[in-house]
């Protein structure tokens, strides 16, 4: 029988911390011309002053360097990983920072009413595609076990006709739960909760954090539960 293989973090180290602030990356983001990776907001930063890999020297662009700057979102999910509660502090540090400007991050009635136009985007199989949009794939599943809460009330919950769909990796639950209510006409007495490996997922939660803390180094599609609630 093999033994498991333990790497110690500090030997990765030098493969995902940042040459410029010396911490792990946050945004990864790599230079078209010598593939070296930065956080984002490091490299934009000494690019102001300079036009040449902090690295490795090479120049990048004379006049337009930030053209030549590419997000490495495989990495930046590899660091997430491998780094016990990076991401979750990272999602902290920008709450506290929109808060401490009197931004708030709470969905909005505004958002709430993307939920038919994501819909429409979804709907008959139309392909959206946006060029420098990540998309992740997703099944949307009538949460059944033993046939338990799919039925409250006299309305019953039907399963969608069409349950595997793209969708941007910035679409929240909130925008899934409207396109749901309206596909499956469920009436506004009732509520829609949807669940990922027997988790509630909370409305603000984006289908990146999702995949980051739940779905991360499993086949695609990643599969998402829905199922009534009672109202309160």
């Amino acid at each position: 029988m093999e033994e498991d293989l333990v790497i110690r973090i500090r030997d990765v180290n030098p493969h995902i911390v940042c040459s410029l602030c010396a911490g792990y990356f946050i945004n990864a983001t790599s230079i078209v011309e010598c593939l070296h990776t930065f956080c984002k907001s490091c490299i934009v930063k000494y690019l102001q002053s300079s036009k040449n890999c902090p690295q490795c020297g090479t120049q990048i662009h004379e006049t337009q360097p930030f053209q030549n700057l590419r997000a490495d979102r495989t990495l930046q999910d590899i660091v997430y990983k491998l780094v016990p509660g990076l991401f979750e502090n990272e999602e902290k540090r920008r709450e506290e920072f929109f808060k401490s400007r009197g931004v708030t991050k709470r969905v909005t009635q505004g958002e709430e009413n993307l939920g038919p136009k994501i819909s429409a985007t979804l709907n008959n199989g139309q392909a959206h595609q946006y060029k420098f949009d990540e998309q992740v794939c997703l099944c949307l599943e009538r949460y059944s076990p033993q046939f338990v809460d799919c039925e409250v009330g006299r309305f019953q919950l039907p399963s969608l006709d069409k349950k595997f769909i793209r969708c941007s990796v910035r679409v929240l639950i909130v925008h899934l739960k409207a396109m749901i209510i309206k596909k499956l006409d469920i009436p506004g007495t009732l509520k829609v909760c949807m669940l990922c490996d027997e988790t509630e997922l909370e409305d603000e939660m984006s289908m990146k954090q999702v995949y980051l803390m739940y779905w991360y180094c499993r086949p695609s599609p990643m599969v998402l539960f829905y199922r009534l609630k009672e109202p309160d």
